[in-house]
């Protein structure tokens, strides 16, 4: 017998998601390792930075009572190099050679630089300071923190200039929310593992390798790949399995009324059937349930959808696991091109953008077919067709999720 389904809209489903109470785990790792992990606490400066006056330029540092009467010659006294320090003060007309970045005497009120003194061959331990300079050539200590102030915010993605913002103030450690540990399963008896030879009736498990690299882009750790017939048993077996360590489990096919989609029977047997008929195309069969409180996410078998349902269901899931929002810009666009067909559900469409002018133009790239894969590589966006009886206009509005790393 057909299985009736209710269908909710795209919005319900991404709510219904939404309202899920997600585990968040916290785990401290060296800093070195910490690239593109987000920070799971406030990090505060240890002490003020710089935490000495340092010199702006190579020159020469010179007290504010000897800064007039120039140009005239200063007795050199010391040398100092970045790392140095320099434990006296300077005497009358007593300067100290100084390098970019080193640590300035503690009574120089300048450095002057280097292009505006000449050296003085008959007496060697002097220099000609030529003129003065309205900059003292100082940066000093805590001009950029306070010991106690915001570094980088809880919830931040670090990235190379974050790291080396933690280094500088000798951090080796660091909290961050631990990754979300995703398994994926692609079901058919029709998909070929890679090497074999094409047959008739047969394709290559495309959506496999799709998703695992989404899941990695996304953030997550991908523990296992498993690719199985249609084999209710089986499927039964590997979810029980993967339930167990992960902390969700998407999967891939086998989630419409067939007599073969047995994903679409787990579901209905699951604890908490969360949707499995949406208001929407492609993917109007993409799932979602919760059993011994993990979620599993069911995405259609069709490449386009996919794809689609990843970044409308999975991959805003991925994020809060993280303690961040989905990395997809929602935005209004233009529609830059007519779409011309008519729909009973909403279409959701994967396209191309351009800001012009302040203003995002969006347009269909290439086929609108759920199970084409070939715009998947040149697709920038996703945007909503509302469902409707005429075309919309050229330049109507359109809601749009721009997609990260294109």
């Amino acid at each position: 017998m057909l299985e009736r389904r209710k269908p909710i809209t795209l919005e319900e489903a991404q709510a219904k998601l939404a309202a899920l109470k997600l585990p968040q785990q916290v785990e401290t790792i060296p800093v070195a390792d910490a690239n593109h992990r987000v920070l799971a606490e406030d990090a505060v400066a240890a002490y003020d930075y710089p935490n000495f006056r340092r010199s702006g330029y190579d020159g020469y540092a010179i007290r504010a009572a000897d800064d007039h009467d120039f140009p005239k010659n200063f007795h050199v006294v010391g040398e100092i190099q970045a790392g140095a320090t320099f434990d006296h003060d300077l005497g009358e007309n007593e300067t100290a050679r100084i390098m970019t970045g080193a640590f300035v005497p503690d009574n120089a009120a300048k450095v002057i630089m280097l292009e505006q003194t000449r050296s003085v061959p008959e007496q060697p331990d002097q220099v000609k300071i030529m003129v003065s300079q309205d900059r003292d050539n100082i940066t000093p200590a805590g001009s950029e923190f306070k010991q106690g102030a915001l570094l980088i915010a809880a919830g931040t993605e670090l990235n190379p200039g974050g790291l080396s913002l933690l280094t500088a103030f000798g951090a080796t450690e660091v909290k961050v929310y631990r990754q979300p540990r995703v398994a994926i399963i692609t079901t058919g008896t029709e998909l070929l593992n890679p090497g074999d030879t094409p047959q008739p009736g047969k394709i290559f498990n495309s959506n496999g390798p799709l998703i695992a690299n989404l899941v990695a882009e996304s953030g997550a750790i991908v523990t296992e790949t498993v690719q199985l017939v249609d084999d209710y048993k089986l499927l039964q077996t590997n979810l029980e399995r993967l339930k167990q360590t992960n902390d969700l489990v998407i999967t891939d096919g086998g989630v419409s009324v067939g007599d073969f989609d047995y994903l679409a029977t787990t579901a209905r047997n699951s604890e908490q059937l969360l949707f499995n008929k949406l208001k929407m195309r492609p993917g109007s069969v993409t799932t979602a349930f919760v059993d011994d409180n993990t979620l599993i996410i069911a995405l259609s078998g069709n490449p386009g959808a996919c794809y689609t349902g990843f970044y409308l269901f999975a991959e805003p899931i991925l994020r809060r696991f993280v303690g961040q929002p989905s990395h997809c810009q929602k935005v209004t666009a233009n529609l830059a091109r007519i779409y011309p067909k008519t729909n009973g559900y909403d279409k959701i469409l994967r396209g191309t953008y351009q800001l012009n002018d302040g203003r995002y133009q969006v347009q269909l790239n290439g086929s609108d077919v759920s199970g084409s894969l070939g715009n998947l590589q040149s697709t920038t966006c996703l945007f909503k067709i509302p469902h409707s009886h005429e075309p919309l206009p050229l330049n109507a509005e359109v809601e749009t999720w721009l997609l990260p790393f294109k």
